[in-house]
């Protein structure tokens, strides 16, 4: 006998699921529109914080799915995944942020540090190919916090919001 309820489309973890779902779709899209609207050019940590939204995203999804047809276990699995992925970004967007406030140094590979052909033609090659864009130089600012500031926060919400529906999705027997 269940005593959860009745439609798992009902429940709070698919709420909390979906709510993570379209937070996640907003953010991405929104660092979509800034790059290609807003002409912002995004370094390679930038890059590599999009990593939990490409995966995270479709995973919520199927997360919801998953719930839906009353696999509370799976869906649970599925959103405990995406919560550590989304901590970790969290953690990658506090230590780009860290690197711009100064608290400590970015990666020498976006901050303009990397080494370069001492010959005349590796020279010229490497100025004509180079469009170095640092970590550690945020472009853009909005209440005291850069892009990788708020990424921080958003991805710690996500993390906690589908930490919570992992715990809410498995039955209570």
């Amino acid at each position: 006998m269940r005593t959860g309820p009745a439609n798992p489309i009902r429940s709070q973890a698919y709420e909390l699921g979906g709510t993570m779902l379209f937070l996640a779709a907003v953010v991405i899209l929104a660092a979509l529109a800034f790059q290609y609207i807003g002409g912002y050019q995004p370094c390679p940590l930038c890059y590599q914080q999009r990593y939990a939204y490409y995966v995270g995203v479709p995973a919520l999804f199927a997360a919801l799915v998953v719930l839906s047809a009353d696999q509370r276990r799976t869906a649970a699995i599925v959103f405990l995944l995406v919560s550590l992925a989304f901590l970790a970004n969290s953690g990658l967007g506090v230590y780009q942020a860290g690197a711009e406030y100064g608290f400590w140094p970015g990666p020498a590979a976006c901050s303009g540090g990397q080494e370069i052909s001492t010959s005349a033609d590796g020279l010229i090659g490497a100025i004509e190919n180079t469009n170095v864009v640092r970590c550690d130089k945020p472009e853009w600012w909005f209440l005291g916090l850069s892009f990788a500031g708020w990424n921080a926060l958003l991805s710690f919400a996500i993390f906690i919001g589908s930490l919570k529906a992992a715990f809410a999705s498995p039955d209570r027997r």
